[in-house]
């Protein structure tokens, strides 16, 4: 697992929490510092203790504090690359929705060997979606759902989202696109700018 992984808790967590709650789950984790290396590889058994940290730190469900991170990685000032990078994706929420099967290997291209799952999108029907997964990382599915319901959002698309087991480790996004249109979302130019 990549040590990144491990890194977005660490922001997520400082950046809305404080560090003093970071600390306290990253010793509970049994790190022997609040720092972690974001460029290493990370023990998958670390980043499960952590995110069970966060989740008792919190008193909420693993489930919330992963969707909590998804949504982090759009909306927080911190993370506005990522959210640059996603929108580079499409024009609207549709177009995004099209792009997120190459999802993995742009990444790869800005981290080569970070470990993103494999993601696959079917069209289930009109304005329904279906994103199938195969994480690594028990429950990033729910990380993909906080990531969707942030994008919808900054597209200003009215969007419904379930997330469901699919056995055998799959885990299932399933999208439904109420109103493409529905409310101005957030800035954003896709050309360059002349000045």
């Amino acid at each position: 697992m990549h040590g990144l992984y491990n890194k977005a808790l660490l922001r997520f967590a400082c950046d809305t929490y404080g560090s003093a709650l970071w600390a306290q789950v990253a010793a509970s984790a049994g790190l022997p510092h609040p720092e972690v290396e974001p460029m290493m590889p990370a023990d998958p058994e670390v980043t499960e203790a952590l995110i069970t940290g966060l989740s008792a730190a919190l008193a909420r469900p693993r489930e919330a504090v992963l969707e909590d991170v998804g949504i982090y990685l759009v909306s927080h000032p911190a993370s506005a690359g990522i959210r640059r990078l996603l929108r580079f994706c499409g024009a609207g929420f549709e177009d995004f929705l099209q792009s997120l099967d190459d999802l993995p290997e742009r990444a790869r291209l800005a981290v080569s060997d970070l470990d993103l799952p494999v993601l696959e999108l079917r069209h289930s029907g009109a304005d329904h979606f279906t994103l199938t997964c195969r994480p690594q990382l028990r429950g990033f599915g729910h990380v993909l759902v906080g990531l969707l319901r942030s994008m919808a959002d900054d597209y200003g698309a009215l969007v419904t989202l379930d997330h469901r087991e699919a056995g055998q480790g799959c885990e299932v996004v399933e999208i439904a696109l109420v109103m493409a249109r529905f409310a101005a979302g957030r800035d954003f130019d896709l050309g360059a700018r002349t000045g």
